[in-house]
């Protein structure tokens, strides 16, 4: 069964960005860019929200022609553009570069593409990773911890839920610029 992973970069205190937005303290250098282009590359979908969909779709499509891309970015244009997309919009009606449109999340229709045979299928975008945690839809947490604190922002998570689970810490890596990955599965053995 194919898993739905979050992959998100936090700062210390546990926001995805400032309060406006901004994630300008993103430290994404060439040794984190490819790591997890390694991790994207085998994933079979990506799931996202409007805004982190029209984020990604303005920059990565030709991101491979500009000159001063590094490696890293050009080898992920080419991802980003060849791997099959899902976008969860209520007010988009379509997109291009390999993209579906879906109004609503349905619990149902993820299980289903779940039980679906090939890679995984990665999320994207906050807003959508909080709603897809309030279906329990969230097999396994990527965290990119920023060694930055932001004082106040947009949490990764800004509701709180009434359910308690269990995760399971799979790997940590200390990147050389100082992001820490905290990788976590859901642990279904203690429910």
């Amino acid at each position: 069964m194919r898993k739905i992973i979050l992959p998100m970069s936090v700062s210390l205190d546990g926001f995805f960005a400032g309060p406006e937005g901004e994630i300008d303290w993103h430290m994404v250098d060439d040794e984190l860019h490819r790591y997890v282009n390694e991790q994207l590359r085998p994933m079979a979908a990506f799931i996202s929200g409007r805004v982190t969909h029209e984020l990604m779709a303005e920059y990565w499509p030709t991101a491979d022609s500009d000159p001063s891309a590094s490696p890293p970015e050009v080898e992920f244009a080419g991802i980003w553009r060849e791997m099959p997309k899902i976008v969860y919009s209520r007010t988009l009606q379509k997109a291009d570069w390999n993209t579906t449109v879906k109004h609503e999340v349905v619990p149902a229709e993820i299980e289903a593409l779940k039980a679906q045979p090939g890679g995984d299928l990665v999320i994207g975008g906050a807003n959508l990773a909080a709603t897809f945690r309030q279906y329990d839809l969230i097999d396994e947490y990527r965290l990119y911890v920023h060694p930055v604190l932001l004082g106040t922002g947009k949490r990764l998570f800004p509701t709180s839920y009434a359910d308690t689970h269990k995760l399971r810490l799979i790997e940590t890596r200390t990147f050389g610029n100082g992001v820490v990955l905290l990788h976590h599965e859901r642990d279904r053995t203690a429910e």
